[in-house]
């Protein structure tokens, strides 16, 4: 499914006026041990998280897939890269480190956060 830098940029945008009101959640349940191992990992809380949402654009858009669950398939759910210097937890360094973000912004009322972990391999760029 192709989506012009356009479409992505106004997609990014609804996704910040919803994080922005707070109407959003990331899935870190141990359903999703990458998502979960990120905040094991690292020294980055809530805010952090958010500020990292906030800071993304159109420029780290990766692409578009369905969801594969059973009862979802209607939902399209859209993948970012974003690379943030974050402290590890039980280390004395700040490390860079390549997220792998893939959002489902339910129309114009809620953004749910299906993954939000460090990149298990490298992604391709739409635009960059």
């Amino acid at each position: 499914m192709h989506r012009s830098y356009e479409e992505i940029k106004k997609y990014v945008g609804g996704v910040k006026a919803l994080v922005r009101a707070g109407q959003y959640r990331i899935d870190v349940s141990r359903k999703r041990p990458a998502n979960f191992s990120l905040y094991k990992d690292y020294v980055i809380g809530e805010a952090g998280s958010k500020d990292i949402l906030m800071d993304l654009t159109a420029d780290d858009f990766c692409g578009v897939v369905g969801n594969k669950h059973a009862g979802f398939e209607q939902e399209i759910l859209y993948i970012f890269g974003k690379d943030v210097r974050l402290w590890q937890r039980f280390g004395t360094e700040e490390e860079k480190v390549s997220l792998y973000i893939k959002l489902n912004k339910l129309e114009d009322r809620f953004v749910i956060v299906v993954s939000f972990h460090k990149q298990n391999r490298p992604v391709t760029y739409a635009f960059k």
